[in-house]
């Protein structure tokens, strides 16, 4: 690769992905994060992993962090579970034995995001450049300016906006590819594997991914068992746990929506716990003893497919282009594979010409993930019932 001097915006999972592909091939990058620390924010916690991330992980990544990621990730479950509230085994499928489930190319484990985000900034502690907010860009006709929040401003080759759904990057850029709300609403928990916990656990939890259907309101759960406890290998504490979601159409939760994004931790737990209120008393457990602090609503939006652009000093990945629902588990997987595919190309053509090829590629498969999501959520609410069909579809796809 010539030397070009890159400016990534966003430090999450794709940004960062990127960073260390494009130092490897002999880029001059600077991530430029928003937040004041990788722990800035709550972002969620459970994400599986395939052989999407597993391929990109290997080609972006120094051996030393590509070992530092297969040691500090989950055990792979050994079976997702459909079950009703009242815990009725709907549908079981087993994990492949004879798949390494931590080599690249067979990759099917789940991690901490925050975990995951520490191992992947180690070693660019002198590339990220944190609390910059980028309030807008000025493309010259060979250089990008990129202004902040507070006053300063820097020059690159090129612009990758990996800022998310909220992409300030994607908003100059590409306005008509803004996210569209589904109206789903997930609340998301936390809750230790303590002794009480595991007293009341489902059996059926203690093997890896469980989706529980219930008419309209689902619950999501996921198990965290670390291979090392991350304060072993150098990373910030954290225990083994399960995590929750509650999901539902906004209407079920029974107050405006705008109260329910903004509401406290504290109120947004007891608010899930009425919507499974005559659940097992073993979910309801669950529940019951999170980590309630930990507590937070996410809005589903999904990003709707636009013609293709010229190409120039300016791209996206990740959520910032193709925002999708979680049902089937992509997004974080499809962000990988875009900072991958972005660092191919750069290593491969010239700059122009290596945007061009890389969003090629991108729209193909990122649209095609967004549109199997769309699908998947619009058939939860077409008709009472469907939300079965959704998980059985997520279901469908392999062990999360």
């Amino acid at each position: 690769m010539d030397p070009i001097k890159v400016a990534v915006v966003g430090g999450g999972l794709g940004g960062l992905c990127l960073a260390n592909g494009l130092l490897k091939a002999g880029a001059d990058v600077t991530v430029y994060e928003r937040d004041a620390s990788l722990a800035g924010r709550r972002q969620g916690y459970r994400l599986h992993l395939d052989a999407r991330a597993g391929l990109a992980l290997q080609q972006c990544l120094p051996p030393p962090s590509l070992e530092l990621f297969q040691a500090s990730c989950a055990r792979p479950s050994r079976r997702m579970t459909v079950m009703t509230e009242r815990l009725r085994v709907l549908r079981e499928l087993n994990a492949d034995p004879a798949a390494d489930p931590y080599a690249p190319a067979t990759l099917s484990t789940s991690v901490n995001r925050r975990t995951f985000r520490e191992v992947l900034a180690r070693g660019l502690e002198q590339k990220i450049v944190f609390g910059c907010e980028l309030t807008r860009y000025e493309a010259g006709e060979n250089q990008i300016r990129l202004h902040f929040a507070d006053g300063r401003h820097v020059e690159a080759d090129l612009l990758v906006g990996a800022d998310g759904v909220n992409s300030a990057v994607r908003r100059q850029y590409l306005p008509a590819a803004e996210p569209a709300d589904t109206g789903t609403r997930s609340v998301y928990g936390k809750t230790l594997l303590s002794g009480p916990v595991m007293d009341r656990l489902p059996a059926a939890l203690n093997e890896g991914f469980t989706a529980v259907v219930s008419g309209r309101v689902g619950m999501a759960t996921g198990l965290v068992r670390f291979r090392q406890p991350p304060q072993q290998l150098g990373l910030s504490p954290a225990g083994d746990y399960l995590m929750w979601a509650v999901t539902a159409d906004r209407g079920r939760f029974g107050v405006p929506d705008d109260q329910l994004t903004s509401m406290d931790p504290a109120s947004l737990h007891r608010l899930s716990g009425e919507l499974i209120k005559t659940w097992h008393p073993g979910l309801r457990a669950l529940h019951a003893l999170a980590e309630i602090d930990e507590t937070f609503a996410v809005r589903i939006r999904t990003s709707p497919p636009v013609p293709a652009w010229p190409p120039g000093r300016v791209t996206v990945l990740g959520d910032a282009i193709h925002a999708m629902s979680p049902a089937r588990g992509s997004g974080a997987n499809t962000a990988l594979q875009d900072a991958a595919t972005l660092c191919r190309a750069l290593s491969a053509n010239e700059m122009t010409a290596a945007v061009a090829d890389y969003e090629t590629q991108m729209r193909a498969y990122g649209y095609q993930a967004v549109a199997a999501s769309s699908q998947a959520e619009a058939e939860m609410g077409a008709r009472r019932g469907k939300l079965a069909f959704w998980l059985y579809r997520r279901l469908a796809k392999g062990p999360a």
